[in-house]
């Protein structure tokens, strides 16, 4: 037995360490940050560097050849002209045969004996007019032969690049400098951003704990966004229902124990005059018995009427549709309140087609049909009079039953309350049909998990209508399709 608890706790897997959605969210925004940064430096210097590297070459190209055209032109060329272009950081150089400086005699820089090496060898096999820029030494070099023979010469123009990479090194530098300065902007930036939408998802869970303790006057709000107001709104929906189931359990728990209390008295209190008063007097015990009967039967259709909606709302019965002639089904449960006429007085008003079938569980839709039947006698005015309707629609699609009383009707907040499990409407009322007050509810799910349209309407002092719409079939696929 040890070894088989050391072994499930060496399988027992480590609780998943859950990440703060405050720290991740500001955690990525910071890496999307440097992303940005990195990637924007990046363009920025490799855009710089090759825009000033083009710049070089295009200068010592254009003022190399410029040199050119002056001596092809026969202008003269002296250590005067070839100095003004140093200012532009080219300095040019006119060479002989074997790279020997011819001008300027005294040059502001010296001639970088690499670069003389390369443009010789470029340009040596070729003829006069040939030309060539390249990169050697630290810079950028533009080359051009001229004359051939004894007249052979070069013209060599350099631009050092030290220049450029002075200027990209300093560039480089601010770039770093305001690149920190933007990346801890950003930091401090989606620091604050991520606190501000992750506000409300704390301020809401606060909320949800306190509502798991039972305080339903906590408020879910967050306006900020519109998904948060929307979460707010569901979670302000989700503890208005929990307080009202609570509220409803309470009630019905209250309701049931009264009316099991009224019935057990009554038993025990007729049990008791059985054996003591009304043993031996035939007459007197059967008006007793029956009163036990009656009382032990509203015992049974309390419990058989929660167990009912228990049942329904945890999908535990299952439809079972069949075609069945709904006209026979209301006359059979009709005739069921015939003892209502003959007792107290009540009239039943009707105006139901023949041999309309429809296709439902029978079972369930009898349930129904009798729900609605003894709501209405319990609800209806002095005049005890109640209107049955059964009739199929102008298509012959739909078959539409329809009872109304004539009570004091519903008001229009209560309407939609209705069908609720638990709900009453708190009003005094005569219930000449025994019942538990969740009879409607019962309606509710057997004719929504039916899917079937249903709904009631009702004026103040007129009385209300509760209907349902089944769809028609014809009896003829009675049995085929079943």
């Amino acid at each position: 037995m040890k070894s088989e608890n050391v072994k499930q706790t060496k399988n027992k897997k480590p609780p998943k360490k859950l990440k703060s959605v405050n720290f991740t969210m500001w955690g990525y925004f910071c890496i999307l940050a440097v992303f940005l940064i990195f990637a924007l430096e990046l363009v920025f210097y490799s855009v710089v560097a090759g825009t000033f590297g083009n710049q070089a070459r295009q200068r010592v190209e254009r003022i190399g050849k410029e040199v050119c055209m002056e001596i092809r032109a026969g202008f003269p060329v002296n250590d005067l002209s070839l100095r003004r272009y140093a200012s532009d950081g080219v300095y040019v150089y006119i060479l002989d045969s074997r790279g020997n400086v011819l001008s300027p005699q005294t040059p502001a820089a010296e001639v970088d004996e690499k670069v003389v090496t390369e443009l010789l060898n470029y340009l040596g096999g070729y003829g006069a007019g040939s030309e060539i820029i390249f990169r050697a030494g630290e810079g950028i070099n533009y080359g051009a032969k001229l004359g051939a023979g004894r007249n052979e010469h070069y013209v060599l123009a350099t631009y050092s690049l030290s220049i450029v990479k002075e200027t990209v090194g300093t560039l480089q530098l601010y770039l770093f400098i305001v690149g920190v300065v933007i990346l801890a902007l950003s930091f401090l930036i989606s620091y604050l951003i991520s606190q501000k939408i992750t506000r409300g998802l704390k301020s809401m869970s606060s909320a949800a704990a306190e509502l798991a303790k039972g305080d339903y006057t906590v408020k879910f709000t967050n306006v900020d966004y519109k998904e948060m107001a929307q979460l707010s709104d569901t979670l302000n929906h989700v503890r208005d229902e929990v307080k009202k189931s609570e509220d409803f359990q309470r009630e019905i728990l209250a309701n049931v124990t009264h009316d099991l209390k009224t019935p057990l008295t009554m038993i025990k209190a007729y049990a008791s005059m059985i054996r003591e008063i009304s043993g031996d007097n035939k007459e007197k015990r059967e008006k007793h018995l029956k009163v036990i009967e009656d009382e032990a039967d509203r015992l049974t259709g309390l419990v058989n009427d929660v167990l009912s909606v228990s049942k329904l709302q945890s999908n535990l019965d299952v439809i079972n549709p069949k075609v069945f002639n709904l006209t026979e089904l209301v006359y059979g449960i009709i005739n069921k309140f015939g003892y209502l006429q003959e007792t107290n007085g009540y009239s039943f008003m009707l105006d139901i087609d023949k041999d309309l079938y429809t296709r439902a569980d029978e079972e369930k839709i009898k349930q129904v049909i009798y729900n609605l039947l003894g709501n209405a006698a319990n609800y209806t005015g002095e005049d005890k009079t109640v209107y049955i309707s059964l009739k199929q629609s102008m298509d012959g699609q739909r078959i539409k039953f329809c009872v109304r009383d004539t009570g004091k009707g519903i008001e229009e907040k209560d309407l939609n309350e209705i069908w609720n499990r638990y709900y009453r409407v708190k009003e005094n009322h005569n219930r000449p049909v025994k019942g538990t007050g969740l009879g409607l509810n019962i309606v509710k799910v057997i004719l929504t998990n039916h899917a079937f349209d249903f709904g009631v309407e009702s004026k103040i002092n007129q009385g209300s209508a509760f209907w349902v719409d089944f769809p028609s079939v014809p009896s003829a696929i009675d049995i085929t399709k079943e």
